[in-house]
């Protein structure tokens, strides 16, 4: 499909790309009030879970997990958000997000207005925190497959 921002093959990422495979990718969010924010995005244009086989609804929603597990290892959340909407982005894509009673948009998801700020030392060392994620990731995957 054109014009998709999310399609492997339209504009770099928005962010870092963490590991990448056949048909899925991870990448971190640049976003500089939610560190450790991640994306689990199907390569191909596919708008719909249902649009995709069981086998690879499993690889998809493992990696998902993976993800989960590492965020929950590395960055100790209060809690962690998931979420594939695709309302703005019919390409089917996972946010995984860190999320904190401090956190700018506590207890409303990551697209509420903002709550509160977040002190500058604890974003700061959130965001040292976020750059343990990568290798965190990828060795939870390489135990997968």
């Amino acid at each position: 499909m054109t014009n998709c921002v999310l399609c492997a093959d339209q504009k770099p990422e928005e962010g870092q790309l963490i590991w990448r495979g056949d048909d899925c990718r991870i990448i971190a969010v640049n976003d500089a009030d939610l560190p450790g924010f991640c994306r689990v995005i199907w390569n191909k244009h596919v708008s719909e879970m249902t649009d995709l086989s069981y086998g690879e609804r499993e690889h998809l929603m493992n990696l998902v997990f993976v993800v989960e597990e590492a965020i929950q290892q590395v960055m100790k959340p209060t809690k962690v958000n998931l979420a594939a909407l695709g309302n703005m982005v019919p390409h089917i894509h996972w946010h995984v997000i860190p999320r904190f009673t401090d956190d700018a948009f506590f207890p409303g998801s990551a697209w509420s207005a903002r709550t509160q700020e977040t002190p500058s030392s604890t974003l700061k060392n959130r965001q040292e925190a976020a750059l343990e994620l990568p290798g965190a990731i990828r060795g939870l995957i390489s135990r997968l497959y």
